[in-house]
């Protein structure tokens, strides 16, 4: 290694320490030393220190073992380094950052504020996990400094995003962000499109390292403390580089080096020390002079990272980065559907091959050219589809992935499904050459890219006459209620077979779910009829027929041949599950999970609770630290993760009573699921306005308080036997 970006790592790092000394001395003094400190809504304390140290910092005063341990790690400045030194000084500097990011949280500057985001909270984390879990995000890259100019900074981030990388941006160059930049140059930022912009200083960096930290917490089954097994997994599950522009100094020397330490490449486009890989797989690496037209392509080389891109042709970059992204009514050409104009989309089965010609795209009525600029427009979607191992059950499940399909062309915005539908093309989409034509273009190559092995021939017809329209809606919802009814007769009893699903074991290794028609995946995504189709389609993948086998008790719903399942799916960790209990051997979480339920003893009852709910809940813990206790493919008996559809079934905890038990949720949730929660308690005999007997945070806050209600209205839970 050269011994100049050791020394210049090391001078930094002290630097960034005497920063953080001074800066928690403002702080003890502004606030006092027990002052609570925290990054907002995390169950994580202060990350980076939390996983590395096993120290859950809550006050200025616990920050102490934190500097200790920076200074035991800083080496002095004179001398002739080794990496060994310069990683151990990042590490310490990487500590010493989010010291001072803290702390800005208590007395200023505001981290989140403007183009900054801060800190990201754990609901952002468990948003994002399902993509890190499936493989749509291949890695990330953390951006410090600035391009040359605003164009460069726009090209790099455009590249970025097709290659399916999360982009987290600090730090500066002359004064000038790379975030800032993309701002100049029109570009959205956001947890959206992928583009996240932590903070103007260096000192943000600690952000991006706390967020990988959070993922190996999360969904690794990682301990606190355990710093080897920590970097191990962020090294070998969450590929990453630094992307260094604009010249390195010292602060951001000691960062790298501390990147370094976490299996980040470093790669930059100016004239700095290199350092060389240890071995073939080490990304122990600095990389230098590399020109911005191939930083890109380098960075992704140099970290050894898989990039899985579907060529298409169509005149825009197409990605799962841009599905975030959102196209507004004074940058759009012209949009379709909404509330002001019929639209709808359906995937139709043909029996006969003869019926479909592959690749045929045709658009029946006017083109984006022919029409009005800014105006709205009725509009549809008909894929028909013929394939050897095609079935109608399918359909549904086909249909459901237009959505994404569509929204991942940059300029191309969509909403809903079905019969409610909203599309918005951009006017730079259009100035590029975008038209109708490449919506066909795309679903045909996306069909067969991701369900070549149960379909052979796609077309697509695409309506804009307003008069075909309406007459073709009314037979697509004639489609959409006989699939529902479909659905709708489908029960656990009604089929010997179930599916598993393993997609999330590379972060929650126990954790196996178990998806019946009457039980979707608990991340809300996958239900029965997907869980089937996905295995036609990939027979060896993730998702696997499970036969049902001998009833074990069909009221906590276990069954002989699921046990085996889960028994062998979780590496022997897991003997028992129950299908629709919450008490007696619950199904394990991922984290992907969109609701927690836990009991509430004193209701008799429970609680649920919603990922986007970040206020405290009734039992003392807000969602993100009951995800950190629920994940991570934990039995945790009294606690489930599930869908928001699972609240409407007829197993919902049914061997607790079921619906009956629910007296808390929050209201945006309440008014969301009202009517199904309705119908369903409507059918067990609890009346026609159950949601009214469910309090919310504006009823109650604490769990006494959820009981007075409990107890004013009547609620049935507390007629019930007790749970326990």
């Amino acid at each position: 290694m050269s011994e100049l970006i050791a020394v210049a790592a090391i001078r930094g790092a002290h630097k960034i320490l005497k920063q953080a000394q001074e800066k928690l001395k403002a702080a003890i003094e502004a606030k006092g030393p027990h002052a609570a400190v925290e990054f907002p809504n995390t169950g994580y304390y202060i990350p980076v220190a939390y996983s590395l140290l096993g120290v859950p910092v809550q006050r200025l005063t616990d920050f102490e073992p934190v500097l200790d341990e920076c200074r035991r790690l800083l080496p002095a400045v004179a001398g002739k380094p080794s990496l060994d030194h310069a990683l151990d000084a990042g590490m310490a500097a990487l500590l010493a950052e989010e010291i001072i990011e803290a702390c800005k949280y208590l007395i200023g500057p505001n981290p989140a504020g403007g183009l900054w985001l801060g800190a990201a909270d754990d609901v952002k984390l468990r948003e994002r996990g399902l993509e890190f879990v499936d493989g749509s995000v291949s890695g990330f890259a953390a951006v410090i400094g600035a391009a040359p100019d605003a164009e460069s900074a726009a090209q790099i981030a455009r590249k970025l995003q097709e290659k399916n990388l999360f982009v987290f941006m600090c730090g500066h160059s002359r004064g000038i962000s790379f975030a800032g930049q993309l701002a100049e140059s029109g570009v959205q930022t956001g947890w959206e499109t992928r583009l996240v912009p932590f903070g103007k200083d260096i000192s943000a960096a600690a952000y991006a390292l706390g967020f990988a930290a959070r993922v190996a917490l999360s969904f690794g089954g990682v301990q606190a403390g355990d710093a080897g097994r920590m970097l191990y997994y962020v090294r070998m599950h969450m590929p990453a580089f630094v992307m260094a522009l604009g010249g390195i100094d010292d602060e951001k020397a000691a960062t790298a080096a501390g990147a370094l330490k976490f299996g980040f490449t470093v790669v930059a486009d100016t004239d700095v020390q290199e350092i060389r890989p240890a071995s073939a797989d080490s990304y122990e690496q600095i990389i230098a002079n590399v020109p911005q037209d191939k930083i890109v392509d380098r960075c992704i080389e140099a970290r050894g990272i898989k990039i899985k891109v579907t060529e298409i042709p169509i005149p825009v970059p197409y990605s799962p980065a841009f599905e975030g992204e959102r196209v507004r009514r004074e940058n759009m050409q012209v949009e379709f559907g909404s509330a002001r104009a019929d639209g709808f989309e359906l995937v139709v089965m043909k029996e006969s091959a003869d019926e479909v010609e592959d690749a045929r795209v045709e658009v029946i009525g006017p083109e984006l050219g022919d029409l009005d600029k800014g105006g709205t427009n009725a509009f549809a979607i008909i894929a028909e589809i013929y394939g050897r191992k095609m079935q109608k059950d399918f359909e549904p499940v086909l249909e459901r992935q237009i959505h994404r399909f569509l929204n991942e062309a940059q300029g191309v915005f969509h909403v809903g499904q079905r019969d409610i539908v909203w599309l918005r093309i951009s006017e730079e989409a259009f100035n590029a050459g975008f038209r109708l034509a490449h919506l066909g273009t795309l679903l045909h190559a996306k069909f067969h890219d991701e369900y070549g092995a149960i379909l052979d021939k796609v077309q697509v017809k695409i309506y804009t006459e307003a008069d075909k329209v309406a007459e073709l809606l009314a037979e697509a919802r004639a489609a959409y209620r006989e699939r529902d009814r479909r659905l709708a007769d489908m029960t656990d009893e009604s089929v010997d077979t179930f599916y598993s699903c393993t997609l999330c074991q590379s972060f929650a290794p126990t954790h196996v779910c178990i998806i019946t028609p009457e039980r979707p995946g608990l991340c809300g995504a996958y239900n029965w009829l997907d869980g089937r189709a996905a295995y036609e389609i990939t027979p060896s993948g993730p998702n696997q027929p499970v036969e049902k086998g001998k009833p074990i008790d069909e009221r906590l719903g276990q069954w002989e041949g699921v046990n085996r399942v889960v028994y062998e799916k979780s590496g022997k960790a897991v003997e028992r599950l129950s299908a629709y209990s919450m008490i007696v051997d619950p199904m394990t979480s991922c984290g992907c999970f969109e609701c927690i339920s836990a009991t509430l003893p004193a209701t008799n009852g429970i609680m649920t609770v919603d990922r986007d709910y970040t206020e405290m809940t009734p039992c003392g813990m807000k969602f993100s630290t009951l995800a950190g206790s629920v994940g991570g493919g934990n039995v945790t008996p009294g606690f489930i993760g599930h869908s928001k559809l699972y609240i409407g079934s007829r197993k919902f905890i049914s061997a607790e009573g079921g619906l009956a038990r629910l007296t808390w949720m929050p209201r945006h949730l309440k008014e969301e699921l009202k009517e199904m929660i309705n119908a369903r308690a409507s059918e067990m005999g609890l009346g026609r306005n159950f949601t009214g007997k469910i309090a919310d945070e504006t009823i109650a806050q604490t769990e006494e308080e959820v009981v007075a209600f409990a107890q004013r209205v009547k609620h049935p839970a507390l007629a019930m036997e007790p749970m326990f």
